[in-house]
């Protein structure tokens, strides 16, 4: 039998639709999109199901082919760590911010060439929708190539917003398409959208990369070839899905009309074991979501002895997660200063999750030298090491929150979206030192709600010296924290939290309203859009046949048909004329972006032949 022609394959028809799920950022940003997708893929059967995000998270590669979820790997990596840009004379190593532009050039490739694999030369059919979090803004924009639906959605509140002289720069420059999004009626993509979330789409970077590469319009709403808004036609407001409770974060009347909130999107337990035997040994038990004993394998006995024991002295959990791969941990020996003057001045235990930080536990190693020579580097990786007289204990792996923080008096943390919401699961205060983005505004809010002190300086948690004052402030404030942590008033509100979202599952209304409001949506009008892309192709050819393009001038335009019945068409209808003096005229017709980008390409060689010939003399 012959092989397909590539015709052929081009008009082949999907028997199902895709849902590519594309997610950047740390394992806080990426994860909850994660559980997102695995459950998506578990409960329609029907889709295909795609996750695109870094080959550093390949973890999820196998969790998420349990639930026929197909893993995609980008290269580049989740964070770049914070530099200055600088470079030592004569160093040949080029300035941050041209490795920064190199590496996101490269990723902007692979995202191309990864959802041009998924989507391929077959036909966009209806329920097709990529979904991506706010640092997979690529994704929006191969979205609009491929006409297909696009869905956001994240964790946390946007961690960004817009520089207060936005509007203004934007008025200025862009005088109708301002006009266009603010007068935008009810349900459509407005000046809502952009203030809330879109507006780093209208940054120059992405403008070169629409135009130059995918051909599309250099500014969103816009059209490609007069760069006039899309007057003809509105785009609907993208649904942007929350993973918090609004319990916890209110829904103001200024957000836009499609924000969904959610609940807390926790990620499934058997994703947080780092220990391959402890993940089989709990296997029996992940269906118990209120079981919070640990079942350890038996190489973690000093982990399982630790928290079984002294339950006198409270347990206090820290945690920085990604800070110190970021760059923001800068001195660890200064933090494990800290941690050592607090065990000394108080009666509390901790234990430290490294979240394997080589320089952190780097730091852990050469504090157990100095306190014995009794132990190896395998010990640490394996099981962990006990430091300062029993009461620290460091940990380079990870176990699910889950079971760890019911037995813990107070979860020190960094601020990120999960750790917030698993010590408000687990119904326990917290003290966060915020270092970026959306982690000032959890610190924030947590205090606010009364189930932790104020948020800490960084200086008081890591302090850049190891000079004997500054260590001994920082202890001291830090131990002030947890005391205001520990306090009656806030245990029982942090209690009183968790008994209202304790029921609450996140994940699972995601996947609620994307059934809802896109898959459902998008089928209905199947029918609908086969008859009208019919009728376009129909007088396409009748407008071809009867149109002279010599006696017209040069006439890009977009417009739109009307069916016979007289009603509005929902699908334009672009036009190029080329004429000039009775020689052969070009006369392009498209509805869609990637035949937008053919006919400018082919503009262009007209006009480039025409400008060569009147050059000739010709």
């Amino acid at each position: 039998m012959s092989n397909p022609s590539e015709s052929e394959k081009k008009n082949k028809k999907r028997a199902n639709p895709i849902a590519l799920f594309m997610a950047f950022g740390t394992k806080g940003d990426v994860f909850p999109i994660a559980a997102i997708a695995a459950a998506f893929g578990g409960e329609r059967k029907d889709y295909r199901v795609f996750f695109v995000t870094h080959l550093a998270h390949r973890s999820l590669s196998a969790h998420l082919t349990k639930k026929c979820v197909t893993y995609v790997p980008i290269s580049s990596p989740p964070v770049l760590p914070i530099q200055e840009d600088s470079s030592p004379a004569g160093s040949l190593q080029p300035p941050f911010s041209l490795q920064k532009r190199n590496i996101t050039n490269v990723h902007r490739q692979e995202c191309l060439s990864a959802v041009e694999s998924i989507f391929g030369l077959e036909e966009v059919i209806a329920g097709d929708f990529i979904l991506i979090n706010f640092f997979a803004l690529e994704g929006w924009n191969l979205a609009e190539l491929f006409q297909v639906r696009c869905v956001v959605a994240a964790p946390y509140v946007v961690p960004y917003s817009a520089p207060s002289s936005f509007e203004r720069h934007f008025r200025k420059k862009f005088p109708l398409l301002y006009e266009y999004l603010q007068e935008a009626p009810s349900g459509k993509v407005c000046w809502k959208d952009v203030t809330h979330w879109m507006w780093p789409l209208f940054e120059e970077s992405w403008g070169y990369w629409r135009s130059d590469v995918l051909h599309l319009s250099s500014i969103p709403f816009t059209d490609p070839v007069t760069s006039l808004p899309m007057w003809h036609e509105r785009d609907p407001s993208p649904p942007l899905l929350y993973g918090f409770s609004e319990d916890i974060v209110e829904h103001p009347d200024y957000w836009p009309s499609n924000v969904r909130v959610c609940g807390f999107w926790f990620i499934p337990i058997e994703w947080q074991f780092s220990c391959q035997q402890c993940l089989e040994g709990a296997a029996p038990d992940l269906e118990v979501h209120s079981k919070t004993e640990y079942p350890t394998c038996s190489v973690h006995v000093q982990l399982h002895s630790f928290l079984k024991t002294d339950n006198s002295m409270p347990l206090v959990f820290v945690g920085l997660s990604s800070i110190g791969s970021m760059g923001l941990m800068r001195n660890p020996q200064a933090f494990l200063a800290v941690l050592q003057i607090v065990t000394r001045i108080t009666n509390y235990r901790f234990i430290l999750f490294t979240a394997g930080h080589e320089p952190l536990q780097a730091a852990v190693l050469a504090a157990a030298a100095e306190e014995s020579s009794s132990f190896s580097q395998r010990q640490f990786i394996e099981d962990g090491i006990i430091l300062f007289s029993g009461q620290l204990f460091c940990f380079s792996g990870s176990i699910p929150y889950l079971w760890l923080f019911p037995k813990c008096a107070v979860a020190v943390h960094h601020g990120g979206s999960g750790s917030t919401a698993a010590a408000l699961k687990a119904g326990i205060p917290q003290v966060i030192c915020p270092f970026l983005l959306d982690q000032f505004y959890w610190a924030e809010r947590m205090f606010w709600l009364g189930v932790a002190p104020e948020p800490l300086k960084r200086c008081h948690l890591l302090p850049e010296s190891t000079d004997g004052m500054c260590i001994m402030e920082a202890a001291n404030v830090f131990t002030g924290s947890i005391h205001t942590a520990l306090s009656a008033t806030v245990q029982a509100r942090a209690a009183d939290i968790s008994s209202q979202i304790a029921h609450q599952d996140g994940v699972s209304e995601a996947v609620k309203i994307l059934e809802r409001e896109i898959v459902s949506v998008q089928l209905r009008i199947t029918g609908r859009q086969r008859r009208i892309e019919q009728e376009i192709d129909f007088m396409a050819l009748q407008l071809t046949t009867r149109v002279n393009p010599t006696r017209l001038p040069f006439w890009p335009t977009t417009t739109r048909l009307m069916t016979q019945k007289g009603q509005r068409n929902p699908l334009e209808l672009h036009m190029t004329l080329l004429p000039q003096r009775g020689e052969e005229s070009v006369l392009w017709l498209s509805s869609t972006p990637k035949k937008i980008a053919m006919r400018k390409d082919e503009t262009k060689k007209v006009l480039e032949k025409r400008r060569q010939r009147n050059q000739n003399g010709d």
